[in-house]
């Protein structure tokens, strides 16, 4: 009956979308109850005062409202440790399954004074706790399992606190416009297709112009930018500097190729071979029945490649 009535009140008191932007805890965002020990202190101060009427003890009165005074202060502080703070979510870095997704908050403390004992968690309890120093912002982490590929979302998380004496906790609901993508988990190492062997097929040299790869002598009609000056300088023959690229034949990494296996194992076979073309400089192209990207290599290619694996058969926005 608790858990339901907290549910409740959770879709009651975060009736708000998706939010975008910066977040300011403001009196209306901020909860605040007695914490178990709260209600037992607040059971200590109306047995100290029937004590204190009954016997008439004029000093045990003083104690009492000393007390109830201090307990009165400290729902001030717990609700003064979380207003005005600014929250913006930041960008996740991409993860493959079995991995812990980063996401990651800006948390802005523009008040003169320091938040202490904070604690950001989600529903499955995975939390993060920290302090804020006044007048900084702070980056907070928080590692969520990426179990399943596609996008993973942060959910809607809770921000609280019970400080300074834990007799109140203050709360707020946070649910940022923020997903990481999760790749698929690659197979183990395989042997990649037979056109990309390692004997040299699916990549070669040729001239062009990114890599340093000697002198040679200058013939009539070479480009004066190409002229190696230095050894000229030095007074030996002119000579002209060689530059050359690798460039890939297309290895294709085709859908089609793995008629034996589920698609899952499809899916983390053909990611293996992305990420190990990809560290053997190959030019490779990946063929899915629902989208073909063309050959080409670097990091962004790669990424493209990972993000068509990890969204295949997902039913969501990209």
């Amino acid at each position: 009956m608790l858990k339901l009535f907290k549910q409740k009140f959770r879709n009651w008191a975060f009736r708000r979308t998706v939010e975008t932007g910066t977040v300011v805890l403001n009196q209306r965002r901020i909860y605040i109850l007695p914490t178990r020990q709260g209600i037992g202190f607040a059971i200590v101060l109306v047995l100290m005062l029937l004590g204190d009427i009954n016997y008439n003890l004029s000093l045990g009165y003083t104690l009492t409202f000393l007390l109830a005074t201090a307990g009165g202060m400290s729902m001030l502080h717990a609700f003064r440790n979380m207003a005005q703070l600014e929250i913006h979510a930041g960008y996740v870095e991409p993860v493959f399954v079995g991995e812990d997704a980063s996401f990651v908050f800006h948390f802005n403390n523009p008040g003169t004074l320091s938040r202490y004992q904070l604690q950001l968690h989600d529903d499955a309890a995975h939390r993060t706790i920290f302090d804020l120093a006044a007048q900084r912002s702070t980056p907070i982490y928080i590692a969520i399992p990426a179990k399943k590929r596609g996008w993973l979302d942060s959910g809607r998380l809770t921000l609280h606190t019970h400080y300074p004496f834990g007799l109140f906790n203050a709360w707020s609901y946070l649910h940022f416009d923020v997903r990481c993508l999760v790749y698929p988990k690659p197979a183990p190492p395989q042997a990649l297709p037979a056109a990309s062997a390692q004997n040299g097929e699916g990549k070669f040299i040729a001239t062009g112009d990114e890599d340093f790869s000697g002198l040679r002598s200058y013939v009539a009609g070479d480009a004066l930018p190409r002229i190696a000056w230095k050894t000229l300088a030095r007074e030996q023959e002119l000579q002209v500097k060689q530059f050359t690229a690798q460039q890939g034949k297309a290895l294709w990494l085709d859908w089609t190729q793995l008629a034996n296996l589920g698609t899952e194992a499809k899916l983390a076979l053909l990611a293996r071979w992305v990420i190990d073309a990809e560290a053997q400089g190959l030019h490779y192209g990946l063929r899915l029945p629902s989208v073909v990207l063309a050959a080409a290599h670097g990091q962004s290619h790669q990424a493209e490649c990972l993000k068509a694996l990890a969204l295949f058969g997902v039913n969501t926005q990209s």
